[in-house]
């Protein structure tokens, strides 16, 4: 769990089943705001924040309600973002951020450690990564509860039938969990086109046509 006290930030954080109090150089290590840090990546700083929400969320059997609230921030940023753009913004003053944030957790009823999270992230100047932070929190919640996600493609939305056959035929294609977003696509004309990480499954007519004409092209 992460606490902040103005300029004497002291956090603290579930590593590796270890409670672990921190002072402000060891926030200065988490966040990259440390002389002594390299720098890093945006997406590793936006992976060391995630996994740390996760830890801090583990240790008071929160994570649940914090992937609930991850998965609440992210459709807001999708559906606005400037959101992010304006809470990153260097002329606008931390205490500001903080006192909006605060507004903002408790009229989403957000759980304590994403509200801490947020607060942290604002000490740090990381809101700008917020998105990618959210994002990375989900994967790894994802990879912990062996779940999968799924994108679909279809020409039209699937009925709840086919929608319950189609989840259990790919959590038996990938042995685990699925979690599908489908997105309605219908120039690939009936099928679906499935994608998993790197791996994509076409079944769509289009991708069939696709792959007759280039047989045809080479019997040429």
């Amino acid at each position: 769990m992460f606490k902040t006290a103005g300029l004497n930030l002291l956090c603290e954080i579930n590593l590796n089943k270890l409670e672990i109090n921190c002072s402000y150089a060891y926030f200065s290590f988490l966040t990259g705001t440390g002389c002594f840090v390299k720098k890093e990546s945006k997406i590793k700083v936006a992976y060391r924040y995630a996994l740390a929400l996760y830890e801090a969320a583990a240790g008071k059997k929160a994570v649940d309600k914090v992937m609930k609230d991850a998965g609440v921030l992210r459709k807001i940023i999708s559906e606005d973002a400037s959101i992010v753009t304006s809470l990153s913004n260097p002329l606008w003053n931390t205490a500001d951020k903080k006192q909006t944030l605060d507004e903002i957790s408790t009229r989403l009823k957000l759980n304590e450690e994403t509200r801490n999270f947020l607060s942290v992230a604002a000490d740090g100047n990381r809101l700008g990564l917020l998105e990618s932070i959210l994002k990375s929190f989900c994967d790894i919640y994802y990879e912990k509860h062996d779940i999968a996600e799924v994108n679909v493609e279809t020409v039209k939305s699937l009925s709840a039938e086919q929608d319950k056959k189609l989840q259990e035929n790919l959590e038996k294609y990938f042995k685990k969990k699925v979690l599908i977003t489908y997105t309605v696509k219908p120039e690939i004309l009936g099928g679906l086109v499935v994608t998993c990480g790197s791996e994509m499954i076409d079944d769509s007519i289009r991708g069939k046509l696709n792959r007759l004409e280039t047989v045809m092209k080479g019997g040429e």
